[in-house]
Parts: C-alpha cells; sequence; structure tokens
C-alpha cells in the first residue's frame, strides 16, 4: 500500500517562478528522488508519493512550505491505495492509489486538501477533520507558516530552540504556535497516523 499526493500551487503566476520553485523542489526532494518518486509538471503542478503514515504531515508540511511566499497556497489530494505498476516516472506508474489521488483531486473545490482511500467511513470522517483544521491553515500568514514548518520538522525541539534556529525569541514562536492550531493539528496527524497503522 502507498499514498500518492497529487496537487498544485494556487496563484502560481502571480510570483516569479525562481522565487519558490527551488523550495518546492527541496520539500520534495527530502521524500524520494526525481522522477521515479516525485514530479513537477505544467509548470505548477505536482506528485509525490510518501508512505501512507507520512500522507497528511507531508501535505500540511507543504502547505505551510508554500504558505511562506503570500499570495501562495497549495491544493493537495492525498490518495491511498495500491500501485499495480512502476515506471521509472511517476506520471506514468499506475495503480488505486493514483486513480483515488486523480479523482480526489478533481473533486477538490474550496477544500485544499483531502483524502480518497478504500475506506470510505474514514474519508468521511479525516476529511471533515481536514475542513475544520483549514478553517485556521488556509489563512496562515508567512511568518506563521515559517513557525509551523519548522516545529513539524523538529518535533523534539523546545519552542526555546525553534526561536534558536528561526532568530526570534520564544515567545514569537509560542504566539506563533497557537495562532496556527499546533497543537490541534498534532494531534489530527497522530489519530490519522494511528488509524493507518492498524490497517
Amino acid at each position: 500500500m502507498t499514498s500518492i499526493l497529487t496537487g498544485d500551487i494556487i496563484n502560481s503566476r502571480k510570483i516569479e517562478p525562481q522565487h519558490w520553485m527551488p523550495v518546492l523542489k527541496a520539500e520534495l526532494n527530502k521524500y524520494g528522488s526525481q522522477p521515479s518518486q516525485w514530479e513537477i509538471y505544467r509548470g505548477d503542478s505536482f506528485q509525490l508519493e510518501v508512505s501512507p503514515s507520512k500522507a497528511i504531515e507531508v501535505a500540511i508540511l507543504i502547505k505551510a512550505t508554500m504558505k511562506q511566499f503570500k499570495p501562495l497556497d497549495v491544493r493537495v489530494a492525498i490518495g491511498i491505495g495500491d500501485k499495480t505498476y512502476t515506471s521509472t516516472k511517476i506520471k506514468e506508474s499506475n495503480g488505486s492509489a493514483f486513480v483515488y489521488s486523480g479523482e480526489c483531486f478533481e473533486q477538490l473545490k474550496k477544500q485544499t486538501i483531502a483524502i480518497k482511500s478504500p475506506w470510505e467511513t474514514f474519508d468521511k470522517t479525516i476529511n471533515l477533520m481536514l475542513q475544520l483544521a483549514l478553517l485556521s491553515m488556509d489563512y496562515w500568514k508567512p511568518a506563521y507558516s515559517t513557525i509551523i514548518k519548522t516545529a513539524l520538522e523538529y518535533p523534539e525541539k523546545t519552542q526555546e530552540q525553534i526561536a534558536h534556529i528561526l532568530g526570534k525569541t520564544q515567545g514569537t514562536i509560542s504566539v506563533g504556535l497557537n495562532r496556527v492550531g499546533y497543537d490541534e493539528i498534532k494531534k489530527l496527524i497522530t489519530y490519522y497516523k494511528n488509524y493507518i497503522q492498524t490497517k
């Protein structure tokens, strides 16, 4: 079983790609190699394969990465399923994970992150949780996006250590994590991981 993230950058034409493209590539590169595990195509669309247990956290990290550039945002559809054909290019691979991801992406309207899996009841629950989380995530400011991105990347670090990494005060980090709903997002990620690990 695997998970496929299909996404595109919202408002990509409002900022020159040389500003955000290297940052997006660096983020995708953390999860595998190009083009077998990720590809960028049509200028501002991408596809990425990650293990199912990491899918939501990675989608949120990609969102935080792109929201560092105002007014950019991202749409991400997560498909969980099988991979029945493996190509040297992810865009040419196939299986139910790819089909679910594509179908989910076609249905993305106002919701910027969603999931489609073989478990319909789970999909309804997790997509409702995501909708509620996105009431905050869709409005993250660039400075707060940098804070939550760093906090998710270094979960073992204290607020003081995160402040040191970002050259900010511990008070600024504390306020930022509260504003972005960090504790609630961690609970969402944990709920999702716990469910996937039972499958």
